[in-house]
């Protein structure tokens, strides 16, 4: 079982302890998000005239638009990958479609130069006959 890590983290000016199964930096790196949060935030206009639970809504607010931004991106990089490896195994099946047909082409042009060889061998035969 994983060890449940506690660590104090400072966000908003107030030194909080979270704890959890993730690492101590992975809760420091989302203390800094939240504070850059709230920096962002506290840069806009009229945002700290608003009372605490207006604060804390936009807050809430953001961070879920942040999410389902990442959310959708992470999707779409799904996506993409998915039409990638489609787009990979067409180019396999392709590359070794045209092996095969290489492969056939090589046989009956190494057949038709046997033919051609053998034919050629007659004529010499008839030829040499010819001029006896």
């Amino acid at each position: 079982m994983a060890v449940k890590n506690t660590t104090q983290v400072l966000i908003g000016g107030k030194i909080i302890t979270l704890s959890g199964y993730e690492s101590e930096e992975y809760l420091q790196k989302v203390a800094n998000y939240m504070n850059g949060k709230l920096t962002e935030l506290g840069q806009l206009p009229g945002y700290n005239r608003q009372s605490q639970e207006t604060r804390h809504t936009l807050l809430s607010l953001n961070i879920a638009d942040d999410y389902f931004k990442a959310k959708r991106q992470a999707e779409m990089f799904e996506e993409e990958l998915e039409a990638k490896d489609r787009e990979m195994y067409d180019l396999k099946h392709d590359l070794i479609n045209k092996q095969v047909e290489l492969d056939e082409a090589k046989e009956k042009a190494q057949e038709r130069i046997q033919e051609l060889q053998q034919k050629a061998a007659e004529l010499e035969k008839e030829l040499d006959e010819l001029l006896k």
